[in-house]
């Protein structure tokens, strides 16, 4: 898939500014992944996340003739949307939880699980760090920036300035690599 460049991202956000539909739907499903991935990034829970970008998102129909090219890419625009959100978000999150009363608390189910279950997550954690250090540094970094921040391999062959079969080969080889390491 052929990811929009700025210009495409600038021409939607003028057509969005003017109260066109079909730009915004474009926008959304041109950038709603990535700007999911730095919601989730940032607060580790999908609803929230989910909950975020759709706020976002009307901040951007609402407010998408307030962008100024001249300042920031389209893309960074969105980011910054998205990530003051999850900012604002978590700045309430804690006092979302005290609407709820201890009934309500008491059945709600445990996310720890028990003890044995803890360990096993801390163990399963530590063995894929230590996997990950096995990597060599360009397959670590390729597969952390896919996999942590959300990146495509084009994105990823741009930001570590190399070729994108290069970039492929070293998430395929390095993904290979950590399935036989725990032995998946």
């Amino acid at each position: 898939m052929v990811r929009p460049s700025d210009q495409e991202h600038r021409d939607l956000l003028s057509a969005v500014s003017r109260g066109d539909q079909q730009a915004f739907e474009a926008l959304y499903a041109s950038v709603s992944p990535r700007l999911y991935a730095v919601a989730l990034r940032l607060l580790k829970r999908p609803v929230w996340a989910e909950e975020v970008l759709q706020d976002a998102f009307i901040t951007v129909w609402n407010k998408s003739g307030s962008y100024n090219s001249q300042i920031s890419s389209p893309l960074t625009w969105l980011t910054n949307i998205v990530r003051n959100r999850a900012i604002d978000w978590m700045r309430v999150a804690d006092n979302r939880w005290v609407e709820l009363d201890d009934t309500t608390l008491n059945e709600l189910p445990s996310t720890e699980g028990n003890p044995l279950e803890q360990l096993e997550r801390a163990d399963s954690d530590s063995r894929l760090g230590d996997c990950l250090g096995m990597l060599s540094s360009e397959q670590r970094q390729s597969i952390v920036l896919a996999y942590y921040h959300g990146l495509s391999h084009g994105e990823i062959s741009k930001q570590l300035e190399h070729p994108l079969g290069t970039v492929k080969s070293w998430v395929r080889r390095g993904l290979a690599q950590l399935k036989g390491c725990l032995g998946l």
